[in-house]
């Protein structure tokens, strides 16, 4: 009873708050103590009971009580600070404040006026401390990182022997009460309930005094954020033992624990809601100040050129340690250098990230977790800033528990509109990871099928996964995802090199992608399509030079879709050519691409066409169309039988190896988002020039990168430039359909098809179809063939040395930081957290510019 009569004398100061014209004394502390004393609100209760139409108006009508309101909460958790916050009554008054500040500050940030007031000096601030003062947003913070290490509110006291009394709050050595055991801290406190439901809350506040970005343009969000600026800095004394704390409660959570089936339903976990605001305070920290990053690339870049200029080649420096100003948060991170430090960080974060693939008998009976975009963008982070982390993570066969979940989302998320964020970041630390040798060699070791997903089933590798996978998201994955296609394609370039064996289902997938983007209408319709088919190209040419002998799949599959080079070489040049290409289209503006294998019966084949590959049974590609055109252009009925092509293949190829393989787990096919689900949207994908720097693999190679290699074929695939970047849109199922995009009507021309058709890197993949097609024509004629499995063994046993053009040197196309992926990241994080946040919604009904709500 008495807490509700507390309540409403709560509810009726706010009322009273919002009288206009009624400015309340300061001095009258019988008024503001209603707000923080004698009563337990909880976080819900403080947002049901101060509306925000009732802070705007007090915003607006009587700034002088809000700015009171402000100053005696944050007075109040210094007062708590300063008594060592001992007594449970001051306990619940500072949890009361923390709950008023959160519901306050974002309607702080939302008005311009508003944004600077925590960051300057208050008049009466002034009088008592002789002039000398400190910003209200400093003192907020120093209270906040001091009560997440006070004894018996959040941490555990270690009693003393003695007749010591407990430590004054503001004499602790925090770095003994770090939260968890794990980098740099050796002892696992007992877990306490309450009080991590108390750091919850603190770190709650600590999220939203930073989220002031939210309410700045995405071009004004590139100025400092000078509470982050405050909270990494040496003036916060707490910074490292903060880091370690946010950092190891983040990767020793485990939230299976015993695995006793349905105990999360039984017990209500206060340690995932800590995790969670660990995780997205750790990601929201991490962040680099831009305009500082932008000056030091421009040195950058300037010692680079000077360095390139001095030996002749290309340099890449490493990411320097000193060059990250004075975010210790980023100094710490880059400085962890112990290899137990980095088993503990990658274990944790790849049980939480394996987390929701996990298969039970029983349905529901594990928990999961939905944070697996914060562990993407932690572990993008921790790669990003500590280059030995990163070399750890590949190391071993580990960095493929972070890829198979990682391509688990990518394949569920791919139809969902509002998880076109996920699908970037999933992307983006693939394109990290393929920077460097060893994820490509990695990507040998056998894939056996534990996580059911909707993909075709195979006996391979994990390269075999990757690409299929890739074949799918572009085949089928939502039209927001196109952007997405050149770093789709740049992962496999960069760890073709490297794969020793692709099945047969991989290597069909990567012909029809080839097959569908080297369509004429496709290849003329917009200025920058052609750099689809020369990364596919990259990619047969790096497999056929350095990985032959194993890839006899991928190379009966090439000459079985011979036609597909024959077609790119003899690419009309003329004007009626062109226009006979262009021709093709459909007035819908829809078109289909050649499918994806059907399943036909086997029939005896002349020297002229092969036998079918088996995928894994006896597939058949669709008969081939000796004129382009026809290609094109699909009958009404046939495109309708297209749309359910994939799905049908895979149910089939699933029955050929039995559902065994699938059990316990049901396949959970992706599926667009359910109208109504919110989400934030994102800057432009940048663009994949900007994102990544060529460099050779083995630099010690005579030949320059730029340069063409043997056989005049360019090494180097051009890299599209924003500006001519109009791209397909892709339907949601079926084959591949391109829509060209809203931009000008693009007119291509002779002279530009001659321009970049010369360069097609065709020598070395013309040279084997010259060599093998004739002996293969032979061997079928001979023996009579009808089966391909003879074939494939010839191919086997067969070589091509001394018979192909001299070896090209191997280019990756490395990851390299950049202005536009941090925006996008800042934009992304912000959103995450905007959307996850919702019990309750801190942000939801505030004027937010730094990226749009909307509803699928």
């Amino acid at each position: 009873m008495g807490n509700t009569d507390s309540k409403l004398n709560f509810r009726k100061a706010v009322v009273q708050l919002t009288q206009k014209n009624q400015k309340i004394d300061n001095s009258d502390e019988q008024f503001w103590e209603q707000f923080w004393q004698a009563h337990q609100t909880t976080l819900e209760d403080v947002f049901a009971l101060v509306t925000a139409s009732e802070i705007r108006q007090i915003r607006k009508d009587n700034p002088a009580n809000l700015a009171t309101l402000c100053y005696k909460a944050v007075e109040k958790l210094a007062q708590a600070v300063d008594s060592s916050c001992r007594t449970q009554a001051e306990q619940q008054c500072v949890l009361n404040c923390v709950r008023l500040l959160v519901r306050i500050l974002p309607y702080i940030f939302e008005d311009d006026k508003w944004r600077d007031f925590f960051w300057s000096n208050l008049p009466a601030q002034e009088q008592a401390n002789h002039g000398q003062t400190v910003p209200l947003a400093q003192s907020l913070l120093n209270a906040v990182c001091d009560l997440l290490f006070c004894p018996d509110f959040t941490v555990t006291a270690t009693r003393r022997p003695g007749p010591d009394k407990a430590e004054e709050l503001a004499n602790i050595d925090s770095c003994e009460y770090i939260w968890e055991a794990g980098v740099g801290f050796a002892q696992s406190p007992p877990r306490n309930a309450h009080m991590e439901r108390r750091r919850t809350e603190l770190l709650k506040l600590l999220l939203t005094c930073f989220s002031e970005p939210m309410y700045r343009t995405p071009q004004q969000s590139e100025e400092p954020n000078k509470w982050i600026a405050y909270f990494t800095s040496a003036d916060n004394r707490h910074a490292l033992p903060l880091f370690t704390s946010f950092l190891n409660t983040v990767c020793s959570y485990d939230p299976v624990g015993f695995g006793v089936p349905y105990n999360h339903l039984l017990f209500q976990d206060t340690t995932e809601p800590l995790v969670e605001a660990c995780l997205q305070l750790l990601i929201v920290t991490l962040d680099h100040d831009m305009v500082v990053q932008q000056q030091q690339q421009q040195q950058q870049q300037q010692q680079q050129q000077q360095l390139a200029h001095a030996s002749g080649g290309v340099l890449v420096t490493p990411y320097d340690e000193g060059g990250c100003g004075d975010n210790l948060f980023i100094n710490y991170l880059s400085r962890v250098h112990r290899d137990e430090d980095f088993h503990f960080v990658l274990k944790g974060i790849t049980r939480l990230l394996n987390n929701p693939l996990v298969q039970n008998y029983l349905p529901n009976s594990t928990k999961r977790l939905h944070c697996h975009q914060e562990l993407l963008i932690l572990f993008w982070k921790i790669c990003d800033y500590n280059k030995k982390f990163l070399y750890f993570v590949l190391k071993s066969s580990d960095v493929l528990d972070i890829l198979i979940p990682i391509l688990y989302h990518l394949n569920y998320s791919r139809a969902d509109q509002s998880r076109v964020g996920l699908m970037h970041i999933g992307v983006f630390i693939l394109l990290l990871l393929s920077g460097e040798r060893n994820f490509g060699v990695r990507l040998n070791k056998a894939y056996s099928a534990t996580v059911p997903m909707d993909i075709p089933v195979f006996t391979g590798t994990h390269a075999d996964l990757l690409i299929t996978v890739f074949h799918k998201i572009i085949a089928t994955g939502h039209q927001r995802l196109q952007p997405l296609f050149d770093c789709l394609l740049t992962i496999l370039v960069n760890v073709s090199p490297y794969l020793k064996t692709l099945s047969m289902v991989a290597s069909v997938k990567l012909l029809h992608l080839l097959e569908a983007f080297s369509t004429p209408w496709f290849l003329l319709s917009a200025p920058s399509n052609h750099h689809l088919v020369f990364f596919l190209l990259e990619i047969f040419n790096n497999i056929i030079q350095y990985q032959f002998d194993g890839n006899s799949n991928l190379v009966y599959t090439i000459i079985r879709k011979r036609h597909v080079f024959h077609a790119m070489a003899n690419l009309p040049t003329d004007m009626a050519g062109i226009a006979k290409c262009l021709s093709g289209r459909k007035a819908g503006g829809k078109f289909n691409l050649p499918r994806v294998p059907q399943r036909k019966p086997a029939t005896a084949t002349t020297s002229q066409e092969l036998p079918s590959a088996q995928v894994p049974d006896d597939y058949a590609d669709e008969e081939e169309d000796e004129d382009a055109d026809d290609t094109d252009v699909r009958l009404e009925k046939e495109s309708v039988a297209e749309e359910d092509l994939e799905s049908e293949t895979e149910s089939h190829e699933r029955s050929q190896l039995g559902d065994s393989q699938l059990e316990p787990g049901v396949v959970l096919t992706a599926q667009p988002a359910e109208p109504g689900t919110l989400k934030t949207s994102l800057l432009d994908t940048p663009d994949i020039g900007q994102m990544t720097e060529r460099e050779q693999a083995h630099p010690n190679e005579k030949l320059e990168l730029g340069s063409p290699s043997a056989g005049g074929a360019k090494s180097v695939s051009p890299t599209p430039s924003r500006e001519d970047q109009t791209r397909l849109s892709v339907a949601h199922r079926g084959s591949i359909r391109m829509v060209p995009g809203d931009g000008d009507r693009w007119t291509p021309t002779p002279e530009w098809i001659v321009s970049w058709r010369s360069k097609l890197p065709l020598q070395t993949i013309m040279r084997l179809l010259q060599v093998l097609v004739p002996q293969v024509e032979k061997i079928c004629i001979d023996k009579g063939l009808t089966d391909e499995s003879e074939i494939l063994k010839f191919l086997q046993h067969g070589t091509l040395v001394g018979l192909l053009p001299v070896p090209h040197p191997i280019l990756i196309r490395k990851y390299q930081a950049n202005s536009g992926t941090t925006a996008w990241f800042r934009t992304y994080i912000w959103g995450v957290i905007y959307l996850r946040n919702v019990e309750p919604a801190i942000w939801y009904d505030t004027e937010v510019k730094l990226f749009e709500i909307q509803r699928v």
